[in-house]
């Protein structure tokens, strides 16, 4: 099974620590943590804890859709968006599915499963691991899905919205299912292609509230689909997926507009020191548009054993295919924490 970042119970462990005295550079999210208003609201919801959630997730789907003014009936709520990359395989079954190297690892997983064939498209590292407009709608021939992650992760860059429309055209006519993974396009909502499924039958939007929001525990997610596919999704889908406190907070999230604001203000804080960190102490890293980067080191694998002792994580990317072991992706996190983690590497950086 593919190792991913926030694993902080090993980590606690194999270390014999807490795991509050955890600080986790590995999992990408809002460094606010929960908002005060979805706390407010799950401490409301005792009366419903004996009750079945609802299985249609009616009021977090009209909540979603007039947020993002969209059809209700084109969104399906998941247990975060992996299950929905899942669900989208499952239901639409690939003979021959596309996916950048690097990129997050769920899509191969997913498809594998089904006895898919996968075709590689390579990113390359002098141009940022970025897509080839050209090369990746040239791969798409012979492909019934193609995954894009955007923003990519690990890399945290961004398809421009006017090129990723174009590769969602090309899709449309090949007759090529476009899965776009939005996991994090909340810290850049302009560049959403959200909007656009309504006009595509073969473009699927899916968008985690994980990471932007912090509900990493409660997993919530949800996937956006032409109307000529959702039926097939919801038919291919396990009842009872997103639980009642789940379906609240999401709720109370999508209304709370101080929460965004906050965020944005802090990410765009914290990305100037890290950078500017990084910069000084002549770390190589990859310009990014979100909240977590992807850096080089040479002696990588010691710096995350490193960091380890002092009880910091960070993600060791060496098992994304396309990357080699000189490359550890942290995130944006405190202030305190950011100096933390500046001042440790500047150690490892002396020694």
């Amino acid at each position: 099974m593919a190792e991913h970042g926030g694993n902080i119970y090993r980590f606690a462990e194999n270390n014999n620590i807490s795991d509050i005295d955890v600080i986790d550079f590995s999992a990408s999210i809002n460094p606010l943590g929960l908002p005060k208003s979805v706390i407010s609201e799950i401490r409301k919801i005792d009366s419903l804890m004996s009750n079945y959630p609802d299985p249609n997730v009616v009021r977090l789907k009209q909540a979603i859709s007039i947020y993002y003014s969209l059809d209700a009936d084109s969104i399906v709520c998941g247990n975060g968006s992996t299950e929905l990359i899942y669900l989208c395989a499952r239901a639409l079954k690939p003979e021959i599915a596309l996916i950048p190297s690097p990129t997050f690892s769920e899509y191969e997983r997913a498809c594998l499963l089904l006895g898919s064939r996968i075709k590689y498209h390579n990113l390359k590292k002098e141009d940022y691991f970025d897509l080839d407009l050209e090369e990746f709608i040239k791969d798409m021939k012979g492909c019934s899905m193609a995954f894009i992650c955007n923003p990519n992760n690990p890399t945290g860059r961004l398809i421009r919205k006017d090129l990723l429309l174009e590769i969602a055209n090309a899709a449309n006519d090949l007759k090529c299912f476009l899965v776009v993974d939005e996991a994090f396009i909340d810290f850049i909502p302009e560049s959403s292609v959200i909007s656009e499924v309504k006009n595509n039958p073969f473009l699927i939007v899916l968008r985690s509230m994980t990471k932007f929001y912090a509900l990493s525990a409660l997993r919530l997610g949800f996937g956006v689909f032409h109307a000529s596919v959702v039926e097939n999704i919801l038919r291919n889908k396990e009842p009872w997926t997103v639980n009642s406190i789940a379906q609240i907070a999401g709720i109370a999230a999508l209304n709370d507009e101080d929460y965004r604001e906050e965020t944005f203000k802090v990410i765009r804080e914290g990305k100037e020191l890290l950078e500017n960190g990084l910069k000084r102490l002549s770390i190589e890293f990859i310009p990014s548009s979100v909240n977590y980067y992807l850096i080089r080191l040479q002696n990588a694998p010691q710096a995350v054993s490193s960091l380890r002792v002092a009880f910091i994580m960070t993600r060791d990317c060496s098992n994304f295919r396309g990357l080699d072991n000189s490359y550890i992706r942290i995130s944006v996190k405190s202030y305190k924490n950011n100096m933390r983690l500046l001042g440790e590497l500047s150690k490892l950086c002396r020694g």
